[in-house]
C-alpha cells in the first residue's frame, strides 16, 4: 500500500465514528445531554443535577453494581475525583496526580498517566486531585507540583505541560480545571505557605498563557504577555508589605455563568492566619484591615481576567474560613437569577447574578460563635471577644488568648460540593458541626515554610454526630430536612430528576435519599470512606451511577480530636459503578 493510501486511511481512522471533538457548545449543554458528563459539576454552573428520571424513588432499591475499578498500587488514599464521561469512556483522576481512561462497558483500563512528582512537594491538605476537564481531543488536569498537563484523549500521551507556579515556594494544584471559549482556566493552592492566589487562562490547544489575575490587591495582572491592571488598590486594605505574601489561594477552581459571561472563583484565607498582623491595629469600625480579595467570591471577565465584581464573606478573616466554596448559578422560585454559596464560616449566601451583590444570608450550622449574624450589606456582625487574641498584647508576647470558635477552621462546609435540585428548588449541603480551640502566635514569612501564626485543636460540637447533610430552602434559609452522620461528611452531593439525592460517608456508605423528605431509600457499602463526587449518565437505555471510594483528605491530617475519632477508617482507591437494569426499572 503506498504512503498516500496509508495517510488517507490514518485520516479516516482519526476522524471516524466515535472521534467527535468536544466543542464549546457541548460544554455549554452538558446538563441537557445525559449520555455524557463533560464538566466538573455536571454543568459549568455546578448544580450537580441530572435530568434523568429512569432511576427514581420507586425503583432505586433495584440499583446494582455493574463493575468496579481499582486505582492500584500503594497510593490508596484521598480519592476526591469526579468522573467524566465521553464517547464510551470514563476519565478519573487519582491521588498523587494520576489520571485514568476506563472503558465504560467493561470497567477495563485503557490507559493511565502518572505525573512524575519531584521530591519536596508541599501539599497542604493531602495528596488529592478533584478531577479533570476535556475539550477538543484533549484532557487536562493539574498536579501536586503546580503544573497543568494536556493529554491526548485516546492515548494518554502528553501534548503539552506548563508550570502554574513554583512548588518550592509552597504552590500546588488539586482542582478540576475549567474550560471556557477555548481557554483552560486554573487557580492555585498553597494558602498556608504565604503564596499569592491567582487565576490563569491558557490556550487549550497550545498551553500558552493568555492572562493571569492575582486576587490579592497590589499585584499586577497580565494579558497577552504584558502587564494589564493592578488588582485593587495598593495598601487600601493591607498594611505595609503584607500583601506580598497575602494568601488567597484559588484552590477549589471556579464556575462559569454563560448568561452573564462571568467566571466566578473563590479566594481563600489571607496569610498568615494571625489577623492582628494584617490589620495593624485598625479600629473595629475601619474596613482597612479587610484584606481584599481574600475570603471572597470574585467575578472575572473570561476574555481578559479583569475583575467585574467581588463579594467578601469574611473580612478581617482570622479563623481560616476560606472563601473558596463553589458558587452555583440557579433561578429562584420567583424567577430571579441568583448565585448560592455555602461558606466555611457557617453562613449560606444568596447573591445577585448580574453583579454579585448581596441578597440574603442564613446560618446553616447550629453554633456559629464568631459572628452574631450578617447585616443588610452582607457584612458579618463580629463577636469581638471570639476573635483569637493578639500575641503582642500578652505578657510573654508569644501566644494570644485562646478562644473557642465554631465552626472549626475546616468549616461549616469545606470543599465538598453541594447540589441544587430543579425538582424541589432546594440545595443539599454537606456540612459539619464542629468547633475549635484557636490561638494566635508570632510568625514571620519564610519561603516554602508554613505561614500560619496560629495553633488549634478541633472538637466535635455534639456527641451523636459531626456530619450533617441538610436540605436548605434558599428563599427562606429553612432547613427542610437533615441527615446526621457520626463522622464528618467530606464527599460531594448529586441530585436527579427522579427525586433522588446521592452522597457518601467516611464510613463507606453510598446513600440515596428522597429529595423531599430525606428518607434513606438505598445504600451500598463501598469498603472505604467516600470523599469523592458522584455522577449519573444514560447508557444503552439504562441509567448508571458512579462514585469513587477512598478515605483521606484534610480530616485525618488536620482534624485534632476529630481525627482521633475516625482513625479506624480504612484508606482505599476503588471506583464503583452501578446500573438500574431495564427489566427492573418499573419494579418496586
Amino acid at each position: 500500500m503506498n504512503r498516500f493510501i496509508l495517510a488517507a486511511t490514518a485520516t479516516l481512522i482519526l476522524a471516524g465514528p466515535g472521534q467527535a471533538q468536544i466543542t464549546e457548545e457541548d460544554l455549554a449543554n452538558d446538563q441537557a445531554t445525559p449520555e455524557n458528563v463533560l464538566t466538573n459539576g455536571m454543568g459549568r454552573h455546578l448544580q450537580r443535577y441530572s435530568p434523568l428520571d429512569m432511576l427514581n424513588k420507586d425503583n432505586v432499591a433495584n440499583l446494582v453494581p455493574a463493575w468496579a475499578f481499582s486505582l492500584g498500587g500503594e497510593k490508596q488514599r484521598g480519592q476526591e475525583t469526579q468522573p467524566l464521561i465521553h464517547d464510551g469512556m470514563m476519565y478519573i483522576t487519582g491521588s498523587y496526580s494520576r489520571i485514568y481512561a476506563i472503558d465504560l462497558e467493561t470497567g477495563k483500563e485503557v490507559w493511565q498517566y502518572d505525573a512524575r512528582l519531584p521530591e519536596g512537594i508541599l501539599p497542604c491538605c493531602d495528596v488529592v486531585n478533584r478531577g479533570a476537564a476535556i475539550f477538543g481531543d484533549k484532557i487536562y488536569f493539574g498536579t501536586l507540583d503546580a503544573r497543568i498537563v494536556a493529554l491526548d484523549l485516546k492515548t494518554g500521551d502528553v501534548v503539552w505541560r506548563d508550570k502554574i507556579a513554583d512548588y518550592k515556594a509552597g504552590y500546588s494544584y488539586t482542582a478540576a480545571p475549567l474550560i471556557v471559549d477555548g481557554l483552560v482556566i486554573t487557580g492555585n493552592s498553597g494558602g498556608e505557605f504565604g503564596i499569592v492566589g491567582a487565576v490563569q487562562a491558557r490556550d487549550a490547544e497550545t498551553g500558552d498563557l493568555v492572562w493571569e489575575r492575582p486576587v490579592i490587591e497590589g499585584h499586577m495582572g497580565m494579558l497577552n504577555g504584558e502587564e494589564s491592571t493592578m488588582t485593587g488598590e495598593l495598601n487600601a486594605t493591607w498594611p505595609g508589605d503584607m500583601w506580598k505574601t497575602g494568601g488567597g489561594a484559588t484552590w477549589l477552581g471556579g464556575s462559569y455563568d454563560i448568561d452573564t459571561d462571568t467566571l466566578i472563583f473563590g479566594a481563600g484565607n489571607p496569610a498568615p492566619w494571625n489577623s492582628w498582623l494584617r490589620d495593624a491595629g485598625t479600629p473595629k469600625d475601619d474596613n482597612s484591615g479587610d484584606n481584599l480579595y481574600a475570603a471572597s467570591r470574585i467575578g472575572l471577565d473570561p476574555a481578559t481576567g479583569e475583575i467585574k465584581w467581588h463579594f467578601q464573606t469574611t473580612p478581617r478573616e482570622g479563623w481560616d474560613y476560606d472563601g473558596v466554596n463553589e458558587v452555583v448559578a440557579y433561578t429562584d422560585r420567583e424567577g430571579n437569577a441568583r448565585y448560592a454559596t455555602a461558606d466555611r464560616n457557617g453562613f449560606f449566601y444568596v447573591l445577585n447574578r448580574e453583579d454579585g451583590a448581596f441578597v440574603a444570608a442564613y446560618p446553616f450550622v447550629k453554633d456559629i460563635s464568631w459572628a452574631e449574624g450578617i447585616d443588610e450589606n452582607g457584612r458579618p456582625i463580629f463577636v469581638e471577644e471570639n476573635r483569637p487574641g493578639d500575641p503582642s498584647a500578652s505578657a510573654e508576647g508569644n501566644k494570644g488568648e485562646i478562644i473557642f470558635a465554631s465552626p472549626s477552621f475546616l468549616g461549616g462546609k469545606n470543599w465538598m460540593p453541594m447540589a441544587y435540585s430543579q425538582n424541589t428548588g432546594n440545595f443539599y449541603v454537606p456540612s459539619n458541626e464542629w468547633g475549635m480551640d484557636i490561638w494566635n502566635e508570632p510568625i514571620t514569612y519564610k519561603q516554602g515554610a508554613a505561614y500560619l501564626g496560629a495553633g488549634f485543636t478541633i472538637k466535635p460540637n455534639y456527641e451523636d454526630h459531626i456530619g450533617s447533610l441538610k436540605a436548605i430552602d434558599p428563599d427562606s434559609g429553612e432547613i427542610v430536612w437533615e441527615f446526621k452522620n457520626d463522622a464528618p461528611l467530606w464527599g460531594g452531593v448529586m441530585t436527579t430528576a427522579g427525586g433522588l439525592v446521592f452522597t457518601g460517608t467516611p464510613e463507606g456508605r453510598f446513600i440515596a435519599f428522597d429529595d423531599e423528605t430525606g428518607e434513606e431509600l438505598w445504600s451500598f457499602q463501598t469498603g472505604s470512606g467516600i470523599v469523592g463526587q458522584p455522577i449519573t449518565w444514560e447508557q444503552n437505555g439504562e441509567q448508571y451511577v458512579s462514585v469513587i471510594s477512598g478515605w483521606g483528605g484534610a480530616v485525618p491530617l488536620w482534624g485534632g480530636e476529630v481525627a482521633n475519632k475516625v482513625n479506624y477508617l480504612n484508606q482505599g482507591g476503588l471506583l464503583w459503578t452501578f446500573r438500574l437494569p431495564k427489566e427492573l426499572a418499573s419494579a418496586n
